[in-house]
């Protein structure tokens, strides 16, 4: 569907947040390259533009620009920190850098004090237009900050509408031209009266529409599956989570039992994984077939320590197996994949710099080899709106609140060699640890919450014998989207009641810790 609202990313962590806080307000939107053509930009027919922030600097050699006719398109305008930046640069405004300001002593052209601003702030109010038409003038609002650079001088027709200690222009609008700019980052939960300050651009200054929900989508996804596929069979790699699950029960309402699913046991799953698995997907009516290939992936996996290597390994055997599979269905032209819109927009990001953190696994190396053609009927969704559709699809919430596994499984909470034996005691660890959060009511409260199995051997002592076994660590996260993620103090009694547990009843292990830390600048899995 075309978007009424397109985001220009500069390479911002928050850039995902912007689209799904836009999402929840009921507009449909698509995230874009900041530096994109203006035809691509434009070809959508937006009826306006969100500018995103990033971690260039508008002064400096590695500024990134969007194209000039995006800028005098006529569409409304919104900028965000960089974004703000770089609207006061195009038309004629100036910006000021910390460092240059810090080494010449001087305070920039504004007046300001040459402060960075990182992390929260008090952003006070100066005019209520546009955007910032519900706030009264004088009033002080929460905010996120992230920036060293600043707007020192207004473009000419523009207005400051709000002020802070280390920005004397936290906010501007034009409402001639219908451009505004925030030095702040609404789209965050810090900023407690952001969403509204978005709302307002969007209905108030753009005058969108609300066009967008799980009821429609699924009705529209459904439609399109059905003509693109009017005859023929479909395979589907199923894992069991939330998205391959929502994305198979899509299709199966569409083409029925043309879906052919395939799910398979890597011999990296967690406890019971596999009955639990079968049980659920065959009540949705799923035509579903398992494949245990766990000792074939073990036998690879044997010796492989090195983390990148073994998500690889995994990766690889995964698609030989599905491949045999999948060529036992006759006349099949199109693979389901359960792709999300961070996976879109991650595989064109603007900033084409970024360093690869971890090999993700999915089917992806299936489509070459294969020359099947690709369903993906979640790209344009994010994880809380898969959930969303998954509900309104009526998918069981014991499937549709499971936690994010990821694709290698255990394979990678098992740090160091992943052995049958080592497995044992990660899975039975793991089973406790979600058993204490159900029992505790915490399932939903966290993101995510396991055990980690460290190669770690440290001395106890058990009755009156010594004991040098292994360590599990206990890893517990809130978030809303995965891209960021707090550590979470669990109650007292719930991690007293983890550890007594994992030590007596997990063999091998005589020791339990907590990680307390955030991401970044950890990610959430170990490995």
């Amino acid at each position: 569907m075309n978007a009424q609202l397109v985001i220009l990313d500069f390479g911002s962590q928050y850039t995902q947040l912007i689209a799904r806080t836009v999402r929840e307000l009921g507009v449909y939107c698509e995230i874009i390259p900041g530096t994109a053509s203006s035809e691509k930009v434009l070809r959508s027919n937006p009826k306006a533009i969100i500018l995103s922030g990033g971690a260039a600097s508008v002064i400096g050699d590695d500024a990134l620009r969007t194209h000039p006719a995006v800028m005098t398109s006529g569409l409304p305008l919104f900028g965000i920190c960089y974004g703000m930046q770089l609207l006061a640069d195009e038309f004629g405004g100036k910006v000021g850098g910390w460092a240059r300001d810090a080494v010449s002593g001087s305070h920039g052209d504004a007046g300001g004090d040459g402060l960075r601003e990182f992390g929260p702030a008090v952003v006070t109010i100066e005019k209520n237009v546009g955007p910032f038409s519900a706030l009264a003038p004088n009033t002080d609002i929460h905010v996120w900050m992230s920036h060293g650079d600043k707007v020192t001088e207004l473009p000419p027709g523009f207005v400051s509408v709000a002020k802070s200690n280390g920005s004397p222009i936290a906010a501007f609008a034009n409402t001639e031209r219908n451009i505004y700019g925030v030095q702040f980052h609404p789209e965050v939960h810090h900023t407690p009266r952001g969403k509204e300050i978005l709302a307002s651009f969007l209905f108030d200054c753009a005058k969108l529409e609300r066009d967008w929900d799980s009821e429609g989508f699924i009705a529209q996804t459904i439609e399109g599956i059905k003509k693109t596929v009017p005859t023929g069979n479909v395979i589907c790699g199923l894992s069991g989570g939330v998205d391959s699950t929502v994305a198979a029960v899509l299709v199966s309402r569409a083409i029925g039992d043309r879906l052919h699913c395939i799910f398979v046991d890597n011999g990296v799953l967690r406890l019971n994984e596999t009955t639990f698995v079968m049980e659920n997907l065959t009540k949705l009516g799923l035509n579903v077939t398992l494949v245990d290939a766990s000792k074939r992936f073990l036998d690879e996996l044997a010796g492989v320590t090195d983390p990148e290597t073994k998500r690889k390994i995994i990766g690889r055997v995964f698609i030989e197996v599905f491949e045999e599979e999948a060529h036992r269905v006759e006349g099949a032209q199109y693979l389901v994949q359960g792709t999300l819109y961070p996976d879109v927009i991650e595989s064109v990001s603007v900033v084409g710099k970024s360093a690869v953190i971890k090999s993700h696994h999915n089917v992806g190396g299936l489509i070459e080899n294969m020359k099947l053609k690709l369903i993906e009927p979640l790209r344009e969704l994010f994880k809380d709106e898969v959930r969303r559709v998954g509900t309104e699809l009526g998918i069981p919430s014991e499937l549709i609140l499971r936690q994010p596994f990821p694709g290698p499984g255990l394979g990678i909470r098992c740090l160091g060699e992943v052995t049958e034996e080592r497995l044992k005691k990660l899975r039975i660890a793991d089973r406790i640890v979600t058993e204490e959060i159900n029992r505790a009511g915490l399932n939903a409260t966290l993101w995510q919450s396991f055990a980690v199995l460290l190669p770690v051997r440290s001395v106890g002592v058990m009755g009156d014998g010594r004991t040098y076994d292994e360590t599990i660590a206990i890893r517990a996260v809130t978030s809303r989207d995965g891209m960021t993620a707090d550590w979470y103090l669990l109650p007292e009694d719930v991690l007293r009641r983890m550890s007594s547990r994992i030590v007596n009843e997990t063999d091998g292990v005589n020791r339990v810790v907590l990680d307390v830390t955030s991401k970044p600048p950890s990610t959430i899995e170990w490995e």
